[in-house]
């Protein structure tokens, strides 16, 4: 079969799998249904796990996150529920101790140039109207009537997947209750903090992009508390330049010199959770799994995080050499990925209440919560390591195994996270340790340890300590 698997989204999620499969040797090819990118900005934010993930992508510049670094705009900290105390990014051990804020046409551009140069296809208007699967492949079916086999599919099609719909997989969760304004813009006057809140008017924050423009956003009383078919309404309802002058004047005594209005929305708190991210040889990944408010820009950085996770087992699977635990097992996609989601559907929820409860008592947990990050502690660390995705785990029982490896330095002069195999597992050992002659070896312990068994996605498989015997089923793939 020419295309092995085929994925459904040339959105960020779906061009970062497709350039995970194609680097694991699978023969891929995207299908989008816009006639061309789509130039609005939506996601903004890459938090540092992310980068880890692009760090892999080697390109002429060294990496794909290497690029993108050096177009966006690096910031030391990062915002929970848009709260005055912010996590501080620095002493993170990682490579890239910041949040980079990055408009995603950026992001786009990068990553179909990434694939351009790999040689992989991506077809621009090819809707998805109906699939159809058996034993061999499945059949995907456009709008137009035009018809393609792969042996997989990779839906990473957004919030109204026609993937999913496809499928007939469930959709639960809540509908908005809240919907907010969204935009950006020039401004001759940015406000003197990023993130402002008052419970009488409603909160609005300006953060800096590349460019000299600014993300503007933020909630009125009365964008709250309402009924879905009145939340639909207001979406439908885009924010002109004489709309958003008006509501940041009643927000701030200031249009803050808006110039222009380069791209303007809504959004809302709908939460949605698929019932099931794989349905035969059919996969769900991204927005087309999970959908939540955009708070702290975790949405594009959860789904790139889906597609790291997928395309290194689906890669396996697709050459015949993926163990049972990786296909349908406890290390499978499903069984990984859907609670990581969960969670950030609850963390997204508890940020709207923290966010738009615009009462006394929102200002007095707004102000406790923030107290709490100032103060750097336990509260600070939970925030900062799930925003920034280094502390997401897949371990059970506290073991080390499923937990992310950081980017520890090998003898040879590179760092783990550029020597990772796209296709198979890297051995890596530590001290004076007797390996494999296959091992790579560190210059950094890390917990103590004699070795790690990395997976691709550079999270460990396997743990030994020193004299345990270094062998298990995992080492044959």
């Amino acid at each position: 079969m020419e295309i092995e698997v085929a994925v459904i989204g040339a959105g960020p999620v779906g061009m970062a799998a497709a350039a995970f499969l194609h680097r694991a040797g699978v023969a891929v090819r995207v299908f989008e249904a816009n006639p061309d990118r789509v130039w609005q900005s939506r996601a903004t934010t890459i938090h540092p796990r992310t980068l880890e993930i692009f760090d892999s992508l080697p390109d002429e510049r060294g990496s794909l996150a290497a690029r993108m670094v050096a177009e966006g705009n690096p910031v030391p900290a990062t915002h929970f529920a848009a709260l005055p105390n912010r996590l501080s990014y620095a002493g993170l051990d990682t490579s890239f101790p910041f949040v980079l804020l990055l408009p995603q046409p950026d992001t786009e551009r990068l990553l179909a140039g990434h694939l351009a140069e790999q040689g992989v296809g991506i077809e621009h208007g090819w809707k998805l109207a109906d699939l159809t699967q058996d034993e061999q492949g499945v059949t995907i079916v456009s709008e137009t009537g035009d018809t393609r086999r792969a042996r997989y599919v990779v839906g990473a099609d957004g919030a109204h997947s026609a993937t999913r719909h496809a499928l007939g997989v469930a959709f639960p969760g809540n509908p908005a209750s809240t919907m907010g304004f969204l935009a950006d813009v020039r401004l001759e006057r940015p406000p003197a903090q990023p993130h402002n809140w008052d419970y009488q008017r409603g909160s609005y924050s300006a953060l800096p992009l590349p460019g000299g423009i600014y993300r503007v956003f933020g909630h009125e009383p009365g964008d709250t508390g309402l009924t879905p078919e009145e939340a639909a309404r207001r979406q439908a309802q885009i924010p002109d330049e004489a709309e958003l002058r008006e509501t940041l004047k009643r927000l701030a005594d200031d249009d803050l010199g808006i110039t222009e209005v380069l791209w303007a929305s809504r959004t809302g708190d709908t939460t949605r959770h698929a019932e099931q991210y794989r349905t035969g040889r059919v996969f769900l990944a991204g927005d087309a799994a999970h959908v939540h408010l955009p708070a702290g820009g975790q949405g594009l950085n959860v789904g790139v995080q889906d597609a790291a996770n997928l395309a290194w087992k689906l890669a396996a699977e697709v050459h015949g050499r993926a163990p049972r635990r990786i296909i349908d097992g406890p290390q499978s996609y499903d069984a990984e990925r859907r609670p990581i989601a969960a969670r950030l559907a609850a963390n997204t929820l508890a940020q709207a209440a923290l966010m738009v409860t615009f009462t006394p008592g929102g200002k007095a947990l707004r102000d406790l919560m923030s107290d709490l990050i100032g103060r750097d502690g336990d509260t600070a660390d939970e925030l900062r390591g799930w925003l920034s995705g280094l502390d997401v785990s897949y371990a059970e029982d506290g073991s080390l195994a499923g937990r992310r490896v950081p980017n520890l330095p090998l003898t040879d002069g590179r760092t783990l996270h550029r020597a990772l195999r796209p296709d198979r597992l890297t051995l890596v050992a530590f001290g004076s340790t007797t390996v494999p002659e296959a091992a790579v070896r560190s210059t950094r312990d890390w917990h103590g340890l004699a070795a790690v068994l990395v997976r691709p996605d550079g999270y460990a498989a396997e743990v030994w300590v020193p004299d345990e015997k270094i062998t298990n089923d995992w080492m044959e793939h």
